[in-house]
């Protein structure tokens, strides 16, 4: 696996490999990687001749106020897992690469409605980061396909979104979220979990199963399914950010014929801000 760290070496090993007629996979993220990230790895290889991961903590999309200078940042062992993988590159640039202008100053791409709902309510100014360095390292990477999680539920939306309204020709994949044994989904910032509040963690994951349960049971009374799954959330010692029940497709608000639907739940544990949603499709469990 080779390493780069400047756009101009990156793009020199993407046109070898397009020269070749070779197709290009990419994986997005912000290290500290765990079995999530790898079974996007493993998604992207399926798709592709070759699999580029970037690894960056992205400081557009944190707030003044939130974890951009402690979040985890464990290159070496990132390194060893993609290598492991089989990853072709790692693209791990240094912040004035990706960025070389002020934050304050550089462009931005905004989705617009799509990121004021939901985790954009809370977190300002959150997607327009999100949207704008994934498509600045589409712009460097120039992936036929580009793999996401879907933990990451809105952000999966924003990205299509963005991609259909830039005509940006990349195939957008989704992977479903990837959990521990006990229901929680995976995810970097868990590591912030003290012992007691892990105890407490899986509960987010089983206030969605409730609701999703009681939806596919035919219950289409949205604002007391929500205020129930605020309500177990707060009993289990979460603060909860919010929770909701979106169309699948758009993540408006649904309707009572709506069939595939998306419950999502944000809550605080501690000092760690987790999120997880759950899908309704007609004639399935659920993701």
């Amino acid at each position: 696996m080779k390493t780069v760290n400047t756009v101009e070496a990156l793009r020199e090993q993407v046109r070898a490999w397009r020269g070749a007629g070779e197709r290009i996979g990419f994986v997005p993220t912000m290290g500290n990687l765990h079995a999530g990230h790898l079974s996007l790895v493993e998604q992207a290889r399926r798709g592709a001749d070759r699999v580029v991961v970037s690894v960056f903590v992205n400081p557009m999309q944190f707030g003044p106020n939130e974890d951009y200078d402690s979040y985890p940042r464990t290159l070496d062992a990132d390194r060893a897992r993609l290598e492991a993988a089989g990853v072709d590159l790692l693209f791990a640039p240094p912040v004035e690469e990706v960025y070389p202008a002020p934050l304050a100053e550089m462009t931005r791409v905004e989705v617009p409605e799509l990121s004021a709902i939901l985790c954009g309510r809370s977190r300002p100014g959150f997607f327009a980061g999100v949207a704008t360095v994934v498509t600045k390292l589409f712009n460097m990477v120039q992936p036929d396909l580009a793999v996401f999680g879907e933990k990451d539920y809105q952000q999966l939306i924003v990205i299509r979104r963005l991609v259909r309204d830039l005509s940006l020709p990349i195939l957008i994949e989704g992977v479903p979220t990837l959990r521990e044994p006990d229901g929680l989904a995976m995810s970097s910032r868990n590591a912030y979990l003290t012992p007691a509040e892990r105890r407490v963690a899986p509960q987010l994951h089983h206030a969605l199963e409730r609701l999703a349960a009681a939806l596919r049971a035919g219950d289409r009374d949205f604002p007391a399914l929500e205020q129930l799954g605020l309500q177990q959330l707060e009993l289990a010692g979460f603060r909860p950010d919010y929770v909701s029940i979106r169309r699948a497709a758009d993540l408006s608000l649904p309707g009572r014929d709506d069939a595939e639907l998306v419950v999502l739940a944000a809550a605080w544990l501690g000092r760690a801000r987790l999120i997880d949603n759950l899908r309704i499709v007609p004639g399935t469990d659920g993701a």
